[in-house]
């Protein structure tokens, strides 16, 4: 099928552009509608989010432009902090406040004691079973669409990590926590399954994404912030958002390479660095000079291959 002229002329205006934008996605968007409207601002040709946030949830959505999609996954298994506010006495078939009311039953009374109690069982390595309104894909489709035609499938339980669960505040009917977790936690689950052992259920009411690998609230954006200078036509400007590629590999132990050693690398061919028998598993690979280059992996002969590069034209 060929494109219309007006879909050709529309491409190229598009600009190949690198980096990563923290957004601070709204409440009542969606995660792939979050990411068009930010493509669109920034007239990227190509872009992808690392990790959806319901629309009922807000907070850090990861945006990933051009080269920084090759190191995307480096997010998506990152660990994550959230905060959350859940609705005792009430079960949802959402397990958040976007569900239809499946169940009511009466609160007793819970303590911040008997609460912290609670919450010591779901720190350290839990078994969660992803809700069928999850994002996870059978069969190529998620779960949710399945749900949506009253469809219910059986799902493997999963292993994942509550590394920190904070009470931040507390009522008769409601509860908040900070979460640190890991890649893979549905916090949906973990309410629900709190409020169970607290056995009058529980459903979340509202849900913010504080980090992602590290990367603080403070260096979010807001999408309406986003918009408003993109009313001043000085794309530049939008430019000053976005973190360069490397910082998606910031945690990973640094190996600066010579442009000869680079040579190498680039057609596949493994070098020697003097200290990388130190070193193990993946490596960030930059030039001596400071230009990002990739990720590299130590082989157990202490040699670097490279294992996903950015394109030598950018």
């Amino acid at each position: 099928m060929k494109e219309s002229t007006a879909t050709n002329k529309s491409k190229q205006h598009l600009r190949p552009l690198n980096g990563l934008l923290l957004l601070d996605k709204p409440i009542g968007l969606s995660s792939n509608s979050a990411l068009q409207i930010v493509k669109r601002l920034y007239k990227a040709n190509k872009a992808g989010h690392t990790g959806s946030l319901d629309p009922l949830a807000s907070g850090m959505l990861p945006i990933c432009f051009g080269e920084a999609t090759k190191f995307s996954q480096f997010l998506l298994d990152a660990d994550k902090t959230y905060q959350v506010t859940a609705r005792l006495g009430i079960k949802t078939t959402t397990a958040d406040a976007e569900g239809e009311i499946v169940e009511e039953r009466p609160i007793p009374e819970i303590t911040a004691a008997k609460l912290n109690e609670v919450l010591k069982k779901f720190t350290g390595e839990i078994l969660q079973t992803p809700s069928m309104y999850s994002a996870l894909k059978h069969q190529g489709r998620p779960l949710y669409e399945y749900a949506r035609k009253g469809i219910n499938l059986e799902r493997a339980a999963r292993k994942v990590t509550i590394h920190e669960i904070k009470l931040l505040a507390q009522d008769e009917k409601t509860f908040s926590l900070y979460v640190a977790c890991s890649k893979g936690t549905y916090i949906r689950n973990l309410v629900e399954d709190i409020g169970e052992s607290l056995n009058c259920g529980a459903h979340v009411t509202t849900l913010s994404r504080l980090s992602v690998a590290g990367f603080e609230n403070q260096q979010m954006h807001l999408l309406a912030d986003i918009e408003a200078l993109d009313k001043q036509n000085d794309l530049n400007l939008l430019d000053q958002y976005l973190l360069p590629v490397e910082n998606i590999l910031k945690h990973l132990p640094l190996v600066k390479v010579s442009e000869a050693a680079a040579y190498y690398l680039i057609r596949g061919q493994a070098i020697f660095v003097p200290y990388a028998p130190d070193l193990k598993g993946e490596v960030r690979l930059m030039f001596i000079d400071g230009k990002f280059l990739g990720v590299g992996e130590v082989l157990k002969d202490g040699k670097i291959i490279a294992k996903r590069l950015i394109s030598q034209n950018t």
